[in-house]
């Protein structure tokens, strides 16, 4: 089950996605200050905590840690995406619920994702050859 980031974590593993790179506690405090107020230790306590959770990887590096992802943000995405939709009773509306939520640009996103996954539809699939 993958559980939904709460703010402050999500605040962070947004900035651990971007960069891309392992960063160290005060690299993440810093960015963050300029957002809110916020202490070293709860930026520490929470990295820990994605540490703990399986979402961060860690190495120390002199007297610190420096911490990484396990995986991406669409991972984590598809992931929320799949355990909100298998908890329907009925994934078909739900889908036709989702699709109907979506905007066109989410809509032809969709479309080059199923062209990319090789996922047969009625719009991508090829005109049989004569």
């Amino acid at each position: 089950m993958v559980r939904q980031l709460g703010e402050l974590e999500n605040d962070i593993m947004t900035r651990v996605w971007q960069w891309n790179r392992p960063v160290t506690v005060r690299e993440v405090l810093q960015d963050l200050v300029s957002e809110r107020e916020i202490a070293y230790t709860t930026v520490m306590t929470v990295l820990d905590k994605l540490y703990r959770k399986g979402w961060l990887r860690r190495e120390q590096s002199g007297r610190a840690y420096v911490y990484e992802p396990v995986s991406s943000r669409e991972a984590y995405t598809a992931a929320l995406m799949n355990e909100a939709w298998a908890t329907s009773d009925n994934p078909a509306a739900a889908l036709v619920h989702f699709f109907g939520l979506m905007s066109p640009e989410q809509r032809e996103a969709l479309r080059d994702a199923l062209r990319v996954a090789g996922v047969d539809t009625d719009e991508t699939r090829e005109p049989p050859a004569r």
